[in-house]
């Protein structure tokens, strides 16, 4: 297990939560209005959602990864789902609006729980989750064996907090420069980073397919 390894999953992560969504754009309002506190909690929300849908996943394909149908079937919904979310990222980079008029502060409990029913009730997370996540668990039960995979999942969790931690630093100590522009760049860098990924994937599934 290398180093490199390790941090290509945290990468993965990072690059997995950066999609300017609802969700990001409710952390973003939030910590805009509030401060870094509520921010934080609306993507802690979102986690505790991801965590839920990676631990089902997790529990529930773990058996079957090592049957190749599977594996290509995983690769191709996965290597699909991250181009259409990479291209849709870069696409929607303008529409995205940040509200800089200050209201009266939500509680911390009522951001958690928007960041958490948020992700919880939406189909597309449960499609996102199931394609993306399951795609890797195949990848690395191929490559590694199926002993590392909660190591490994582990990695992309602690992607998805440093994401959380930079969107809700980035709403207090860096305001002045998040602007629409700066916005706009992060949707293209994650969309491209995403489209990337997916092509890797789709590219293993075929392989295996044909082969």
């Amino acid at each position: 297990m290398s180093v490199q390894l390790l941090i290509s999953y945290i990468f993965l992560g990072l690059t997995l939560a950066a999609p300017i969504g609802p969700v990001n754009s409710a952390r973003l309002d939030k910590g805009i209005k509030n401060g870094f506190w509520h921010a934080w909690m609306v993507g802690a929300g979102s986690m505790i959602a991801d965590a839920a849908f990676m631990l089902l996943i997790y529990m529930g394909l773990v058996q079957f990864l090592n049957i190749p149908w599977v594996q290509i079937l995983l690769w191709l919904v996965g290597g699909f789902t991250l181009t259409y979310t990479g291209i849709e990222s870069i696409l929607q980079m303008n529409k995205v609006k940040l509200h800089s008029a200050k209201n009266r502060k939500d509680s911390l409990f009522h951001c958690f729980m928007l960041g958490f029913f948020m992700s919880i009730t939406s189909p597309m997370s449960i499609i996102f989750w199931l394609g993306i996540y399951g795609s890797i668990l195949a990848k690395t039960a191929v490559s590694f064996g199926t002993s590392h995979l909660l190591i490994y999942s582990s990695m992309i969790f602690i992607g998805l907090t440093l994401w959380d931690l930079l969107v809700a630093g980035l709403t207090t100590g860096m305001r002045r420069y998040l602007n629409q522009r700066s916005l706009s760049i992060i949707s293209v860098v994650s969309g491209l980073s995403l489209v990337g990924f997916g092509v890797y994937f789709a590219l293993q599934g075929l392989r295996a397919l044909f082969s």
